[in-house]
């Protein structure tokens, strides 16, 4: 099981026509809005296509729990929303051995996750803090360089934004972007410039081509 998802990592680059990958959104408990943003990961998926090369499934997505077996069989698992996230002992354990196994974790705050959005993971990995990473991070320097780190999609509060880590035995397994909400710049229902659409885009096909290649 440790390596199963490392194969699922590698295989779009061992075939010349690469399997077909599903994206994964994390269905979690805890009454947060786990469903928000229901067309980004198509989108997500079809610029990486368009874009990276890969082969993603555009017309839809997986839908997948923290405690189910199910998660293993997808390489990036996306999880979003505003409000509470809890992993019962179960779930933690299980969610850990994904991203131990070589699975990655997306996390979008869509503003007011944060509080939530910490302890959950700190049940995952207690030993584990969250980290900003650098501006100089590979995340930020894929087939698109930002070189100040994350873009800004959504003022909110007017934080700026961020982006945050956790390493594992050196790997980075989960990806946290703050205050920023790449999400909804996936998303095509607020109506935002196409100039932000397009930087949310190149930085989530940044952290595709990233989680492939680490």
């Amino acid at each position: 099981m440790r390596y199963l998802l490392a194969l699922i990592l590698l295989a779009s680059f061992a075939f010349t026509t690469p399997p077909t990958l599903k994206l994964a959104l994390l269905k979690y408990n805890g009454g947060g809005d786990w469903y928000n943003d229901v067309n980004s990961l198509k989108n997500l998926a079809k610029f990486c296509n368009e874009n990276l090369r890969t082969n993603f499934e555009v017309n839809d997505y997986a839908t997948v729990e923290p405690g189910s077996a199910e998660i293993f069989n997808y390489p990036i698992v996306y999880a979003t929303g505003h409000g509470n996230m809890l992993f019962s002992d179960l779930e933690a354990r299980n969610l850990r051995a994904y991203l131990e196994g070589g699975g990655f974790l997306i996390l979008n705050d869509d503003f007011g996750l944060d509080p939530f959005v910490r302890p959950a993971m700190k049940k995952v990995f207690p030993e584990l803090d969250f980290v900003e990473l650098p501006f100089s991070h590979p995340i930020y320097h894929q087939k698109y360089n930002f070189n100040n780190g994350l873009p800004k999609i959504h003022e909110h509060d007017g934080k700026p934004a961020q982006g945050f880590g956790l390493l594992y035995q050196g790997r980075l397994v989960c990806f946290y972007n703050f205050e920023t909400d790449l999400g909804d710049g996936w998303d095509d229902v607020h109506n935002d410039p196409k100039e932000l659409r397009t930087k949310a885009l190149q930085m989530g096909a940044n952290i595709v081509q990233f989680v492939f290649g680490q």
